[in-house]
């Protein structure tokens, strides 16, 4: 909460107190996401009563700092904002609802410290309030910045409250992550207006304190108005708790800094996968509980004597659970047909249910690594160690190329891997990123369906028998499923390229092979074992 705007309106007022009447000395700048202003009673060589402000403007870290000393660099150093410097100080402000600190001039300039992260920046507005010189000029949207615009009225009492529906979170959009997280945890099980509204009020009130908190969160020291835990160090002064929070910052090694880093994403990591658990629970829980299909199958099969001809529903008895059942049927279908349909629901409800168990073993050991990962990384003691153990199993952090079993439907019939696209724009990926010249490609001939990748082995043929297989497979999941008999082409990925133009899913075959084949879902395959995609 260093850039908070709680903070920076108790900030404000201590250094007007401060600074009003000093000189700005110099404006320089010696890295190129860092400002350094001086400022002083007089405008002389030497300095009588020097106040060093050092402005971080780094994309990870944008933060005030007040040092007692600043030794500028002889080389390496550029004069900055020369309409500000050798003016005075009139007033130190922080503008409305907005996280930004105001340096007014006396020639009626002002100077904007504007700590938005990524997009921090130092910008000196002239007495009509538009942009007259900038910090980081490659931040080409803060030339249309309006000095009068920066404040933000927003009403914030009872009657607003209830206006927004009672939903705080729109009249206090300053509040910060640490602050809504706080105050969802105070408003957990509360749904009364009154009290919520009561709560909000306590938490402005230990914002507007005067007490700053320097506490540990996730591994990563942080500045707070409101304390967290009992071992938090409290402070007083908004200066003297900036500068600790910028010196703990700093000193933080890189063992730690990585450690904390690696940590978070591990955590991440757990966090997603625990959402996939969750609902994947929920998800197996309703099929196995509310899957009859294949039950409603075998009862009208059985009660096919007791079905009236064009009827459009039937009361036959459930052998299941003792008791009638009302079945719909179709107009103009025979009940056989329509048990048939029964039937295949039945076994797709089947095949997601073996996948979605496969699927929840396979993250539960991913979760139960995470932690021992986090656990062996807590341990680490050198950074060298903690790089080569991020890098060998893959928690840097980075972007990597995911695997093809995270991406694709995955399947292995005989020994050879067969990936399915999901959809046309994850087809296009299948076919142009992850498809090999040599693999086998199939797709059901005329209609739209997943493209199907058979991958291809150095030294062996691709038996008939899995190109067969995944013919069907190809079939099944085109248009064509309900047909007797589909067209599937087969051909080698090298004859088959995607035009420019041509929408997600389409491509271009230069050379293909068709072979008839009956329309077969994966779990009729004995020997195939599915794989979570």
């Amino acid at each position: 909460m260093h850039n908070n705007y709680y903070f920076l309106r108790q900030l404000a007022p201590v250094l007007d107190k401060k600074l009003v009447g000093k000189y700005l000395i110099e404006a320089f700048s010696q890295e190129k996401d860092e400002l350094i202003l001086v400022l002083d009673d007089h405008t002389g060589d030497d300095f009588l009563d020097p106040f060093f402000i050092r402005m971080s403007m780094r994309p990870e870290f944008a933060c005030l700092f007040f040092p007692d000393r600043f030794e500028r660099a002889r080389k390496n150093s550029v004069n900055l904002f020369p309409d500000a410097v050798g003016k005075r100080v009139k007033k130190v402000f922080v503008f409305e609802n907005e996280r930004a600190l105001g340096f007014a001039f006396e020639n009626d300039c002002t100077f904007v410290f504007k700590p938005f992260g990524n997009r921090s920046n130092g910008l000196l507005f002239d007495r009509n309030g538009h942009i007259k010189d900038i910090f980081q000029r490659r931040l080409k949207s803060d030339y249309d910045l309006l000095l009068d615009q920066l404040s933000r009225p927003i009403r914030q009492d009872y009657e607003a409250f209830e206006q927004a529906g009672f939903q705080w979170e729109p009249l206090f959009p300053t509040f910060g992550k640490i602050v809504k997280k706080y105050l969802k945890e105070q408003l957990e099980g509360i749904t009364e207006p009154g009290t919520i509204w009561a709560q909000v009020e306590d938490v402005l009130h230990q914002l507007n304190a005067g007490e700053f908190y320097l506490s540990v969160q996730d591994y990563e020291l942080c500045l707070s108005l409101i304390r967290l835990e009992a071992s938090d160090k409290k402070l007083t002064d908004p200066i003297e708790a900036l500068n600790a929070f910028y010196t703990g910052i700093s000193r933080v090694s890189y063992l730690e800094k990585e450690k904390a880093e690696a940590i978070r994403f591990i955590r991440k990591t757990m966090d997603k996968t625990q959402n996939y658990l969750s609902h994947s629970y929920n998800r197996l829980e309703l099929l196995l509980n509310g899957s009859r299909n294949e039950e409603i199958g075998n009862i009208i099969m059985a009660n096919l004597h007791q079905i009236q001809e064009h009827a459009t529903e039937a009361t036959l008895f459930d052998f299941y659970r003792d008791q009638e059942i009302v079945i719909k049927l179709k107009k103009g279908v025979t009940p056989q047909k329509v048990a048939e349909s029964y039937y295949r629901k039945g076994k797709n409800e089947q095949i997601e249910i073996s996948t979605l168990e496969q699927n929840i073993v396979r993250r539960e050991e991913e979760l139960k690594a995470c932690a021992a990962h986090q656990e062996a990384v807590e341990k680490m003691e050198r950074v060298k160690d903690l790089r080569d153990y991020l890098r060998q199993n893959g928690l840097s952090g980075q972007s990597k190329t995911p695997d093809p079993v995270d991406l694709f439907t995955t399947f292995e019939i005989n020994g050879f891997t067969v990936l399915v696209g999901k959809n046309a724009k994850n087809n296009d990926l299948l076919t142009k990123q992850y498809a090999r010249k040599d693999d086998l490609w199939l797709h059901a001939r005329d209609v739209s369906g997943s493209h199907v990748v058979i991958r291809h082995q150095a030294g062996k043929k691709i038996p008939a028998g899995v190109i067969e297989k995944a013919a069907e497979m190809a079939a099944w999941y085109s248009k064509r499923r309900t047909d007797s008999l589909c067209p599937v082409i087969v051909t080698p990925k090298k004859y088959v390229r995607k035009a420019k133009g041509l929408p997600e899913g389409s491509v271009l075959i230069e050379r293909e092979e068709v072979i008839m084949v009956k329309p077969s879902p994966p779990a009729r395959q004995t020997d195939i074992t599915a794989q979570e995609g």
